[in-house]
């Protein structure tokens, strides 16, 4: 019954996260669900949906378009050492507070759901009246700096809802193509990943008795997600991952109780 209860949260997370981000919110739950505490979870999760990311970031390069005043070298800089310090203070929060923190966290990556899409709209609308002034002053590369370094923060401590929360810190600093958004966040989510998951590896938080199964039924549900995605409109998909993360932040708030 564990393995498939690991098996399905793999699949369907692998597949929320190739149509429109998300999957933590099934695989986090599904494996508090079978005892493996908050923390390992967490740590679990994140690696067992990296190849989908590094995957998505390799097919999206072609579409980078880096802020301006930026470009990779110190986006990878940013990207690693934001997830590492975000990774690092997982390993130093208890499982007590953790525990506390979960519905929180899973009711902030849900908001971001519902409010990144007409934040980023908003956004654009705005910036296209002044797409002609792309001057880039050392005040506005230290800002877009700041708030992606305080993004991968969050994103190394906790993988949900991060492609959306970067997309809207994104389209703050001035971003307006969406295709070169895109293809930025997945190398960010990528690197943020892929660093947050070493740091965990070394802390000894990963469940590796569940790793394999969750990772290879999550890419799974990748190449199943990106045929599945054609098929369904994209605000339906969307409606149903807030659903989701809405019943998962009022079960975990409902069991601190």
């Amino acid at each position: 019954m564990e393995w498939m209860i690991i098996g399905i949260a793999g699949f369907l997370g692998g597949m929320l996260n190739a149509v429109a981000g998300g999957g933590s919110f099934i695989t986090l739950p599904a494996l508090i669900f079978v005892e493996v505490s908050p923390v390992s979870a967490n740590a679990t999760g994140a690696a067992a949906l990296l190849p989908g990311y590094i995957v998505s970031a390799w097919r999206f390069r072609h579409d980078i378009e880096f802020p301006a005043g930026l470009n990779f070298p110190v986006i990878m800089l940013i990207a690693v050492s934001g997830g590492c310090l975000g990774a690092a203070i997982l390993l130093m929060t208890s499982e007590q507070l953790f525990s506390v923190l979960i519905p929180w966290l899973i009711l902030l990556a849900t908001a971001a759901f519902i409010v990144g899409p007409r934040l980023l709209q908003k956004k654009k609308t705005s910036m296209e009246k002044f797409e002609c002034d792309r001057e880039t002053s050392s005040l506005r590369v230290f800002t877009t700096c700041l708030v992606l370094f305080t993004v991968c923060v969050y994103g190394g401590y906790f993988n949900g809802g991060l492609g959306i929360i970067l997309l809207a810190a994104l389209g703050l600093t001035g971003q307006t193509n969406l295709l070169g958004m895109n293809g930025v966040k997945n190398i960010i989510s990528a690197l943020i990943t892929a660093v947050a998951v070493a740091v965990y590896a070394a802390g000894g938080t990963i469940s590796e008795e569940h790793l394999f199964l969750l990772g290879v039924m999550a890419v799974l549900g990748g190449y199943a997600g990106a045929a599945f995605a054609y098929r369904i409109p994209h605000h339906v998909l969307r409606g149903i991952i807030v659903l989701i993360g809405c019943l998962m932040s009022a079960a975990f708030f409902f069991s601190e109780i």
